[in-house]
C-alpha cells in the first residue's frame, strides 16, 4: 500500500506543479480563457498587493486582460516551490497549498517614438520588474488540480527612474 499512496502523492504533486506553470504560461502569453480554465468555478485571485483587484477568476481575468496590455513583453518565473498535499488518514487528500516566488520582469509599453526606456533602438528588455510570492490553494475536481484561490504577495518593484 505504501509503494501506491507514495506514487499517488508523486502525481499529485506533479498535477499541482503542471497547473502553476499553466498560470505562469497562462498570464505571460495573453490566454484568459487558460487562465479561467486552470480555476475551480467558485476560484478567486488576489492582486491587491500589486496594486490589482480582488475577486472571482473571471472578472480578474478580465481586468488582467486590459492591464496586461500595458506591458508588450513579460515572463513570469515562478521558483521554489513548496507544495503541501492535503494528507487524510495516511492517503492523499483532495487539497493542495503551493507557495512559490515569483520574479516578473515586464515591458512597458513605449511612450511614444523614439522611447526606448533607454535600451537602444527597438529594445525589449524589461523596464519593470515585481517579485514577491504566491500562495495558492488548490483542489482537487473531476477534471483534475484546478486553482481554488491565488493570492499575490509582491515584495518589491523596480521602475526606471
Amino acid at each position: 500500500m505504501t509503494q501506491r499512496v507514495d506514487l499517488a502523492t508523486v502525481m499529485d504533486r506533479l498535477a499541482v506543479d503542471d497547473v502553476i506553470t499553466g498560470y505562469a504560461v497562462a498570464v505571460d502569453d495573453g490566454d484568459w480563457a487558460a487562465y479561467r480554465a486552470l480555476f475551480a468555478p467558485d476560484g478567486r485571485a488576489d492582486y491587491r498587493s500589486a496594486g490589482g483587484i480582488e475577486g472571482p477568476a473571471g472578472a480578474v481575468a478580465e481586468w488582467l486582460a486590459g492591464t496586461m496590455t500595458l506591458f508588450p513583453v513579460r515572463q513570469h518565473l515562478i521558483v521554489n516551490r513548496r507544495v503541501l498535499l492535503e494528507r487524510v488518514d495516511g492517503s492523499p487528500g483532495d487539497r493542495a497549498e503551493v507557495r512559490a516566488d515569483f520574479v516578473n520582469p515586464m515591458r512597458l509599453e513605449a511612450a511614444g517614438p523614439g522611447d526606448d526606456g533607454g535600451e537602444g533602438a527597438g529594445s525589449t528588455a524589461p523596464n519593470f520588474v515585481a517579485a514577491g510570492r504566491y500562495t495558492f490553494v488548490l483542489a482537487r475536481t473531476p477534471d483534475g488540480w484546478r486553482i481554488g484561490r491565488v493570492t499575490v504577495h509582491e515584495k518589491w518593484r523596480h521602475l526606471p527612474a
